[in-house]
C-alpha cells in the first residue's frame, strides 16, 4: 500500500488510533498499517465478535511487511487516548461527545472519520466526487447517479455508504472518472476537508439528533457536503433548509446553486413539465430553454419522493457534463434496491407494497404520499419525533392501519387525534410472526384498487434484526397470502 496525495502527513512511525472494529475500522488499520504507521484500535466493547476480529485483525497484519510489531488492539476501552496519539481515525458512529474525542481535542489532536482518510490520500489525478447526503433517498439517488454515469461512458462507482468502499476505491487500482459518493451526517461530521465537485442535499428531517445534540448541529453536518463544490450545489426547492445551506456554504467562485423541484421549473433548476423531466439550469439559454431528459415512465417506481431522487441524481450528472440521452438511458436501466417501495404482488385487484426501508417519519410520510386509497401497517421503534403531523396529511387517503411493534400506541394515539374515522388493529405483539398477522388483517381491511402499504415510520430492532429481515418477513406473507388463494 502507497500513499495517497495527502503531503502534509507522513505516515511511518505516525502513531494512529482507529476507534471502532467493524465496517470502517477494519479497513482503515490495514489501510494505515499498510502506510507504515503504529497503530492502535480502541474498541468499547470485548465481546465474542469483538475478540473474533481482533484475532483475524492481528493474524492479518502478522503476514504484512512489518508484521504485527505496528498493529495493537485494545478492547472494552473506547475511552482513553493512547499515549502519544498524533491521529484519531473514527468509525463514523462514534458519537463526538464521547471522553475520546474530548481527551483528543486537548491535546490538540486531529480526528478524522474514514470519508476523511479516503479524501486526503487520493492520488494524482484522482476522480471527482459527486456528492449526496440527504435525511432520505441517499441511497437511491447515488445508484441513479452510478447508473446516469455509466450510461454516459464513464467509469464510476457508487460508493461511501454503499457498493464500493471509499478506501478501495481511492486505492484500488481500478481507474474511476467519477465516483457517486453517499454520505452520511456521521460521515460529513467527521469530513473537514472534503471537497466534492457538486454535491446535493435531498431534504432535512430531524434524525440522529441524539448523535448530534440538536437539529442545527445536525443540519450543520449535512451542509458541509456544500464545502468547496466547484461546480454546483444542488438543493430541494420543497425544502428551504436545504437552500439555506447552500447560501450558507463557502464555495469555489463561478458554483452555481441548482434546485430540483416536482413543479414547473425556473431558471437554474430541473423539474416536471406535464410529465417530462426537464433541466433548465444546464443550457445556453436557461431563461428561455428547457432540455428534455425523460418521461415518468423512466422513473422505477414513478412515486413522488423517487422522482425528486432522479431530479436530483440528473442535476449532479448534469453537472458533470453528462448529456440527455445518457440520464434518460441511465433512469431506464435503474432497479432500486429491496425495501424501497418495492412492489410485492398484487392480489385479487390490491397492490403489496414494501417499504420497510422508510424507518422514520420522513421517509414514511413521502411513501404515504404515493399511494390512494391505504391500508397502511405501521409501528416498531419510534425515534423520538411525534406522528401528528404526518397523519393529518395523509388522514384522507387511508382506508385502514395495521399496527405493530414496541411503540404502535404513539400512532395509534395520533390516528385517534387527527384520523378517527379510520379503522385501526392494534396487534398487542412484537414476536417476528405478527408481520404474517399483519399483512392478513390488511388484507381483510382492503379493497380492490387499494395498497395495502408497509412504511413502519419506525426502527425495526424491537422485532426484527434490521429492516431488510422485516421487509423480507412481510414479502414471505403476501406470498403466504398468494398460496392461500390459489
Amino acid at each position: 500500500m502507497t500513499a495517497g496525495s495527502d503531503e502534509k502527513t507522513v505516515w511511518p512511525g505516525k502513531r494512529v488510533t482507529v476507534a471502532g472494529l467493524g465496517v470502517s475500522g477494519i479497513p482503515a488499520a490495514k489501510v494505515l498499517h499498510g502506510l507504515g504507521a503504529q497503530v492502535t484500535v480502541v474498541n468499547g466493547t470485548d465481546d465474542e465478535r469483538a475478540r473474533a476480529q481482533a484475532a483475524e485483525l492481528a493474524a492479518w497484519a502478522a503476514d504484512q511487511p512489518g508484521g504485527d510489531a505496528r498493529l495493537t488492539v485494545r478492547l472494552g476501552d473506547g475511552d482513553t487516548l493512547p499515549e502519544g496519539t498524533e491521529l484519531v481515525v473514527t468509525a463514523p458512529g462514534w458519537p463526538p461527545h464521547k471522553p475520546l474525542f474530548q481527551a483528543a481535542a486537548a491535546a490538540g489532536v486531529e480526528v478524522w472519520g474514514d470519508v476523511e482518510l479516503a479524501w486526503r490520500l487520493r492520488g494524482p489525478g484522482a476522480a471527482p466526487w459527486l456528492a449526496v447526503t440527504g435525511t432520505n433517498g441517499k441511497t437511491t439517488t447515488v445508484r441513479m447517479l452510478a447508473s446516469i454515469l455509466t450510461a454516459a461512458g464513464l467509469r464510476t462507482a457508487a460508493v461511501g455508504n454503499i457498493g464500493v468502499s471509499l478506501l478501495d476505491a481511492v486505492l484500488g487500482e481500478e481507474a474511476y472518472d467519477v465516483l457517486a459518493v453517499e454520505l452520511s451526517s456521521y460521515q460529513l461530521h467527521w469530513a473537514p476537508s472534503l471537497r466534492a465537485h457538486s454535491a446535493a442535499v435531498l431534504n432535512l428531517a430531524p434524525d440522529h439528533l441524539e448523535w448530534h445534540g440538536s437539529m442545527e448541529a445536525y443540519a450543520a453536518a449535512k451542509g458541509r457536503v456544500y464545502e468547496g463544490n466547484t461546480v454546483a450545489c444542488v438543493y430541494n426547492v420543497a425544502d428551504k433548509a436545504t437552500e439555506d445551506l447552500v447560501r450558507a456554504a463557502d464555495v469555489e467562485e463561478g458554483c452555481r446553486a441548482i434546485g430540483f423541484t416536482l413543479g414547473t421549473p425556473g431558471p437554474s433548476q430541473l423539474g416536471l413539465v406535464d410529465g417530462i423531466l426537464v433541466d433548465r439550469a444546464f443550457v445556453e439559454n436557461r431563461r428561455e430553454q428547457a432540455q428534455e431528459l425523460a418521461e415518468l415512465a423512466d422513473i422505477n417506481p414513478p412515486a413522488p419522493h423517487n422522482i425528486a431522487n432522479a431530479l436530483a441524481a440528473a442535476a449532479l450528472a448534469r453537472a458533470f457534463g453528462v448529456p440527455a440521452a445518457a440520464v434518460r438511458e441511465g433512469l431506464r436501466a435503474f432497479r432500486p434496491d429491496p425495501h424501497r417501495i418495492e412492489r410485492i404482488d398484487a392480489i385479487d385487484g390490491v397492490t403489496y407494497v414494501d417499504d420497510s426501508k422508510a424507518t422514520n417519519i420522513h421517509a414514511a410520510e413521502a411513501s404515504l404520499a404515493a399511494y390512494d386509497p391505504i391500508v397502511w401497517i405501521a409501528g416498531g421503534l419510534a425515534k423520538g419525533e411525534p406522528f401528528d403531523e404526518m397523519v393529518r396529511r395523509a388522514a384522507d387517503r387511508l382506508r385502514g392501519v395495521v399496527l405493530i411493534g414496541r411503540d404502535r400506541a404513539l400512532i395509534a394515539e395520533a390516528l385517534a387525534r387527527h384520523a378517527p374515522q379510520v379503522p385501526v388493529v392494534d396487534l398487542d405483539r412484537t414476536d417476528t410472526g405478527a408481520m404474517a398477522a399483519a399483512v392478513r388483517e390488511a388484507a381483510a381491511l382492503a379493497r380492490p384498487g387499494d395498497t395495502v402499504l408497509l412504511a413502519p415510520a419506525c426502527a425495526s430492532m424491537d422485532m426484527f434484526v434490521n429492516y431488510n429481515k422485516r421487509g423480507e418477513a412481510f414479502a414471505d406473507a403476501v406470498r403466504g397470502l398468494t398460496a392461500e388463494s390459489a
